[in-house]
Parts: C-alpha cells; structure tokens; sequence
C-alpha cells in the first residue's frame, strides 16, 4: 500500500510551522510542528521524518516541549536528540514508555512509522525560552498526560491535541470526553489571542473555536446522558447520534470510534451518580 506523503512549512504571526500530510485509501492524517524562541513545540511522526528534516535543521532551537506522548508527536525525538543533541521536555507520566520500542498498532506504525526511543526530562509547571516565560498546562482527555503551552509573552497558546476539530465525531478508546470538557474549561481562562493546533494549524479566531468545540461537546455530554437515563443502552445511543460510519474506526479495528464518545460520557455519568448517593 502506498502511502502518499506531503510537506508544507511557512510562518503564522512569528511562529514558524512545518505539516505533513499522508493519505490512504480515503484515510487523511496530517501533523503540525511548531518553533518560535528557540522552542520546538513537538516532533512529528517517525514517518515523516525525512520531510520534517529540513525543517528542523533550518530552525534554530535550544529545547523541545512535547504535548503528549503518542507516536505522531514524539516520532523524531530520537533524530533531534541525537543529531542535535537537544534535550527534550514531557509531562512524566509516559517518559518510561517512551524509553522504550513503539509498541502501538500495526495501523498507526503503518501511518506514523515506529517510533525510535528517546530519553525525555519531566517538565515543570513553567519553562523559558530565551525572551518568555511560559506556562504548562495540565490538559488531559485525549491522552492522561497532555499538556498545552501558554507564551505569557505573546499570548500564543498551543493546544496539542486538545482542538483538533470543533465536532468531534470519533475518538480513541482511552480518550475521556468529560475529561475534554474540562481541559478546554482551564485553558479558555487563560489571556491568549493566537491559538496552534498540532493538527488544524493555526486557528482563526482561536478563542472563539475553542469556545464553540467546548459547546458542542457539553450539549452531546448532555444529550447522551439524557438518552441513557431513559434506558437506553450505548449502542443505541451511538446509533442515534453518530449514524455515520467513519473508514478510520474500520481500518483501526475500532480504536477510533464513535461508541467511545458514549462511552466514556456514560461512565463518567454513572461514577458521579454513584460518588452521589454515596456523599
């Protein structure tokens, strides 16, 4: 199968960028990389590597700050360790793992590539650039240890994953929307203007976006909730608000799907009901 691959860099208001795309079979991913002030803001996926390449070696970085650990964030960490010697912060949860070999899908090595290992050091709670300070914020939902990045400089905000689109359709399995909810809820109270995702690129009117992803999100927590106090089970639910079926929840053997959204709302629901009755 061939995977076709395209790369794009240019700038957005002072931060220089870098995306690559890869196509197949109807599938589309694609992945930001972000530098401004000698910071890199994640590293790509091993896959494309030798696009990002020329990039990397263009940008004059000190350090690079990951938002989370998966394969399409911390992909040419190694590369950028060892060709550069740069040291490389994360939140700690996940730096054990990421010592060690990839060890994810057979899908996501054939999208992402295997990652290589690379030794990472935990990151506070702020670090500084060479004229900022920033701060790091807790953001967990799509993964247990993402983080953002707020530029107290510029008032950039970089989300990670945290926006990637405001509808959200499906999601991976170990993703929590309740969790989302309140990640988006903590960054919209900081003072930012530009906000970076490591998927959608820069936003236009970054605020509002986020504001209206968070919207969208608390009305379908509600709306799925109300279904499932009525009796009925997820797979029903999943059926009446998601009826569409995505090509990524097939080609991953269901890690990404729409019945996780469900689900992981439902579960919420249920351990606050019961943490309820228990008070």
């Amino acid at each position: 199968m061939l995977i076709k691959k395209n790369f794009i860099q240019g700038t957005v208001n002072g931060v220089q960028f870098c995306n690559g795309t890869l196509a197949l079979q109807g599938i589309q991913l694609n992945v930001y990389c972000f530098a401004i002030d000698g910071v890199l803001i994640d590293t790509g996926a091993k896959s494309l590597e030798k696009k990002f390449q020329s990039f990397f070696k263009e940008m004059d970085i000190d350090q690079v700050v990951v938002t989370h650990f998966h394969e399409d964030h911390t992909g040419c960490a190694a590369f950028l360790q060892q060709e550069f010697n740069l040291p490389v912060f994360m939140n700690d949860l996940h730096i054990e793992n990421c010592k060690q070999k990839a060890d994810y899908p057979l899908y996501r090595k054939l999208f992402w590539g295997k990652r290589e290992p690379f030794h990472a050091k935990t990151i506070g709670k702020t670090f500084t650039s060479r004229n900022a300070t920033w701060d790091v914020i807790q953001t967990p939902g799509h993964s247990l240890d993402h983080l953002a990045f707020f530029n107290r400089e510029t008032g950039q905000l970089f989300t990670g994953d945290l926006f990637c689109q405001e509808r959200t359709k499906v999601i991976l399995r170990d993703e929590n929307i309740p969790d989302i909810i309140e990640s988006l809820k903590k960054v919209l109270t900081f003072d930012f203007g530009d906000v970076f995702c490591c998927h959608a690129g820069y936003l236009n009117e970054g605020r509002a976006a986020l504001q209206r992803k968070l919207d969208y999100l608390v009305e379908l927590q509600g709306k799925v909730e109300k279904l499932h106090e009525d009796g009925l089970p997820p797979s029903n639910i999943t059926k009446i608000l998601f009826p569409k079926k995505y090509p990524i929840t097939l080609f991953s053997s269901g890690e990404w799907s729409s019945d996780h959204i469900v689900n992981s709302i439902i579960q919420e629901h249920d351990k606050s009901s019961l943490w309820g009755l228990n008070k």
